[in-house]
């Protein structure tokens, strides 16, 4: 491929207004690039004998294209190509590349425009052709203006109805449709009028928190729902508070939850540490449907759960190739020592495994695992609370080395 890109940016107007660098640059060009709907706006301004090269999945057959073509490409993109766009792509594909860009105002930046909302502080977040992780940890976050870009099946309504089934219902939503173009349309409304509404395809909306949701600090036990005639089954919360803490959540990426019976250690995570992506095991088909109750009275979407035994997972798979950073045991099933062999093989370099011991045997148990397998053994915390038995807090290191 030629070492010159030209990046073009473009709203939905159906007469684009560039500046002279950028219609110089499309006159000095015969080779384009960009969605349909973008082919279709600057239809006028392309000289003739031009060749077009298609924007669409598969990507990787798009950038064959690009790396063939022989002369300086111009590409246009939405908005501002160096937003949730093309030209990351671009720079990643093709570093050696001298690019240069000329950007128009992102959908979020027009909305919050057409609204007269400051946007200095909103929290950008894309759901398109992703997953919700971005718009979950915003909201987990408690942010107050979140920012919004959406796609054909993470639509507005769905985006409402999801907020709603997790107690997000302190935001109300402004939709922007066809932002620039002949059609644009924007609604202000509420998340239950939305999660009834229809939409325009091209879409973005902003969230404005009116009630922002009150968060706890410690959940107390009795709000979760628990195991029906076994109220004793659910990690205390002074208890769960001191386990985060020594698995230092706060420089974690990844937190496995083995063994999360009702979930309040997995909840508990997900709340304080927004970030954190958290993966909770549990052999007791029952505990699926607590998790799933218990997640949405506390808010705490994006729990990955998996049910079945633990041993019986393809941990290397789950943990991928830099392992998992922390691993709580609260429940073994009597086999401990198999594991925790697992999770030690698991965990990343400096990974922390932690358990909370009734027993002095569990204790016992837990430090000769860590001896078996290399793992550094930190002071136990001896915590009582109240006529709770005492409990011992173990924690394993595992080596950098």
């Amino acid at each position: 491929m030629s070492e010159r890109i030209t990046l073009i940016g473009l709203s939905d107007h159906p007469e684009p207004q560039l500046d002279s660098a950028a219609l110089a640059a499309i006159r000095e060009h015969r080779i384009f690039a960009g969605g349909e709907r973008h082919r279709e706006i600057v239809a006028g301004l392309l000289p003739a004998g031009h060749r077009w090269i298609t924007i669409a999945p598969p990507i990787a057959g798009v950038l064959s294209q690009l790396a063939g073509a022989d002369e300086p490409v111009v590409v246009f993109a939405s908005g501002d190509p160096f937003f949730y766009g093309f030209g990351a792509t671009l720079q990643k594909r093709f570093p050696r590349a001298s690019i240069r860009s000329f950007p128009a105002f992102h959908s979020l930046q027009m909305l919050a425009q057409r609204c007269l909302i400051p946007y200095q502080s909103m929290r950008n977040t894309s759901l398109t052709g992703r997953g919700w992780e971005e718009l979950d940890r915003a909201l987990i976050g408690g942010e107050r203006l979140i920012g919004v870009l959406t796609d054909t099946r993470k639509t507005p309504s769905e985006v409402a109805r999801r907020m709603l089934d997790f107690g997000y219902s302190g935001y109300r939503m402004v939709v922007g449709e066809s932002l620039g173009g002949s059609s644009e349309r924007v609604t202000r409304c509420t998340l239950d009028e939305a999660a009834r509404m229809g939409f325009g395809r091209l879409n973005c909306l902003l969230l404005e928190a009116i009630d922002p949701q009150q968060r706890l600090f410690g959940i107390p036990e009795k709000l979760f729902d628990g195991l029906s005639g076994r109220p004793n089954m659910i990690t205390k919360m002074p208890f769960r508070l001191a386990a985060l803490a020594a698995l230092e959540l706060g420089r974690a990426r990844t937190f496995w939850d083995v063994g999360f019976c009702t979930g309040s250690v997995a909840i508990e995570a997900r709340l304080l540490f927004p970030g954190l992506e958290v993966t909770a095991f549990e052999k007791r088909s029952e505990c699926e449907a607590l998790l799933d109750v218990n997640t949405r009275r506390f808010g705490a979407p994006g729990i990955v759960t998996m049910m079945g035994d633990f041993l019986e997972h393809d941990h290397r798979a789950l943990c991928g190739s830099f392992g998992v950073d922390a691993v709580f045991i609260g429940g073994h099933g009597d086999r401990l020592d198999e594991v925790f062999a697992a999770v030690s093989r698991s965990l990343a370099p400096g990974g922390r495994v932690v358990m909370n011991a009734v027993r002095e045997s569990s204790a016992e148990a837990f430090a000769a695992n860590a001896a078996r397998c290399g793992m550094g053994l930190a002071d136990p915390l001896k915590l009582a609370v109240g006529e709770h038995n005492p409990v011992l807090v173990m924690k394993a290191v595992k080596s950098t080395t």
